[in-house]
């Protein structure tokens, strides 16, 4: 995953107030926008009480519970530097819990996890209900949908929209094809989700491109989804549920592979030391890391992305005095974004990292093999 979206925030300067909100309308609660508020002031009560300054304690309560235009269950994490507003993300589902945090280092693993898996699609769904013959009257209603999911979910991708004859749609089908296999490869899709009218459906498909074709999933029943909503939004949560994105998958396998290679050519470690030491000379490729909410792990910092270390003492002996001790997957993050590497969220099923934490090297320091004894 690559964390750009994180840039704009990393160019404010700390300390920040960092909160995470559920700003759910739709919810069984009588009065969905008081319970909202009364959230809001207790969010707004920690941060001052963790000693945030009252124009960012303020411009943080004038930002949250403001997407009352976004449906559907849903949360927000907004962050706040020095009283002005330095990042401001919808939620695609609400946080665990509401959290509010006054700190060095922004909190932003809960916003990374909720970008992932950050698998980009295609999701087109043909509504009709005619006779199936090319000379039957009627029309065909053809939506589409492009984008990376789970975002979509609250932030709507590039959406086609066409209402075609059915006489004509044959000829249809073949350009809707054309323009959606020119969609799907700039955001280089992995999956073509087809849902409506088998008859109609069909006759997209087969005029796909032919390398597209293969990445069809074509599922049963009603595609409607709420206005502000993914375009089978239902059905993209059963598919991608639990899946990693395949740029990940793929940088994963790289990392396994050179895990396996003998250590004097290894371009890979595990554990946090050998990724601090990594991400402190910025030879860090990828990082993947177990996400473990509850970790009390803790790393030392400096005002720099690369000044980061498993003791005070470290970072002093490199003569830096403004020090501080963050949550470790804070300081990774500010890391992996100033040096421009990625982060692979890897589930322990798929593997489980010794400290949660490995790193796959932009290079290797090849060192000499150990001699044979004797």
């Amino acid at each position: 995953m690559r964390l750009s979206f994180l840039e704009p925030l990393y160019k404010q300067a700390g300390p920040y107030a960092s909160v995470y909100l559920d700003t759910s309308r739709d919810s069984a609660v009588a009065d969905p926008d008081a319970a909202i508020a009364l959230r809001r002031r207790r969010l707004q009560d920690t941060l001052t009480s963790e000693g945030a300054d009252r124009d960012s304690v303020t411009a943080a309560t004038l930002a949250m519970g403001g997407d009352t235009d976004v449906p559907g269950t849903h949360g927000q994490a907004v962050f706040t530097a020095h009283g002005r507003l330095a990042l401001l993300q919808e939620l695609p589902a609400p946080p665990a819990r509401d959290t509010a945090h006054f700190g060095t280092l922004p909190d932003t693993m809960p916003l990374i996890v909720q970008h992932s898996p950050g698998i980009p699609y295609v999701a087109a769904h043909v509504h009709y209900s005619g006779r199936h013959s090319t000379d039957a009257g009627g029309t065909v209603r053809f939506e589409a949908e492009v984008g990376v999911w789970p975002l979509t979910k609250v932030t709507p991708g590039h959406h086609l929209h066409e209402e075609i004859p059915v006489t004509d749609w044959l000829n249809a089908a073949e350009a809707i094809g054309r323009e959606l296999g020119g969609h799907a490869r700039r955001v280089n899709a992995e999956a073509v989700v087809v849902a409506g009218d088998v008859w109609a459906r069909g006759i997209l498909v087969r005029r796909l491109p032919h390398p597209l074709r293969g990445q069809v999933i074509t599922v049963e029943g009603a595609g409607e989804s709420p206005p502000r909503r993914a375009l089978l939004e239902h059905w993209l949560d059963s598919l991608f549920s639990g899946r990693m994105a395949a740029h990940d998958r793929s940088l994963l396998a790289t990392f396994l592979a050179q895990r396996a290679r003998p250590a004097h050519d290894r371009a890979s470690a595990e554990g946090l030391a050998a990724a601090v030491s990594a991400l402190q000379r910025g030879r860090v490729k990828a990082l993947f890391l177990n996400n473990h909410p509850e970790s009390r792990l803790r790393l030392w910092t400096g005002p720099e992305p690369g000044q980061l270390a498993l003791t005070e003492q470290e970072l002093r002996s490199y003569g830096i005095q403004d020090v501080r001790e963050e949550r470790a997957d804070a300081a990774l993050t500010r890391a992996l974004v100033g040096t421009r590497a990625e982060l692979v969220l890897v589930p322990e099923q798929h593997l489980r990292l010794y400290e949660g934490v490995g790193v796959l090297l932009r290079y290797t320091e090849r060192r000499p093999a150990a001699a044979p004894p004797g």
